[in-house]
């Protein structure tokens, strides 16, 4: 199980963001998101998503960034092809990510979820290394902030017709199969 300090991952990259801000009063995580992301579309690697979340992308780099380089929004981590943890918010803040949301009957998801990017898109399948990143990364929330494994949902669940993500290339069975069997995960996982 990777460790948790001060509402953040130990052996995660650290790279702060300032788009969060304080969950409501008595607010705790109850709810985990997952999202992909690649900066620009469909490509992988560089700097981009890091930008995006720190507020620091050019909207002259790349076409695309010119729509989305105002946004602020951030999640709380992301877990890169090669199984990267990088972190930039901590988990007791309120990240940006979800957006408009509801979660069984619950608005604003933002307020009591934890977002998890992985860095790819709805169509190509994700790595081996960020299904176990992410089944390490899953399990010490579980640990940490009492979150149910019931309590685990796609981007796409909780804002359906407005975003799609993870997609169809994400297994969810197979994702949910590994948080089954952590115990013999543990020395395996690649951080």
């Amino acid at each position: 199980m990777l460790m948790i300090k001060d509402h953040w991952l130990t052996v995660a990259r650290q790279v702060p963001s300032t788009h969060y801000n304080e969950r409501p009063e008595g607010e705790a995580p109850r709810l985990l998101v997952v999202h992909n992301i690649s900066l620009p579309p469909g490509k992988f690697g560089g700097p981009y998503i890091d930008q995006l979340f720190t507020g620091t992308l050019c909207a002259q780099e790349h076409p695309y960034f010119a729509q989305i380089a105002h946004l602020r929004v951030a999640a709380h981590c992301l877990i890169r092809r090669e199984g990267e943890i990088v972190q930039y918010v901590p988990f007791d803040k309120r990240a940006w990510h979800a957006g408009q949301s509801i979660y069984k009957g619950t608005e604003n998801c933002n307020d009591f979820s934890i977002g998890i990017e992985l860095e790819g898109t709805d169509e190509l399948p994700y790595t081996e290394e960020q299904y176990r990143a992410l089944t390490a990364v899953t399990q010490s929330l579980i640990e940490t902030y009492a979150l149910e494994k019931e309590n685990i949902t796609g981007h796409s669940d909780i804002a359906p017709g407005r975003k799609t993500d993870p997609g169809p290339s994400f297994d969810w069975d197979y994702f949910h199969s590994l948080i089954h069997h952590t115990d013999h995960l543990g020395s395996r996982v690649k951080s």
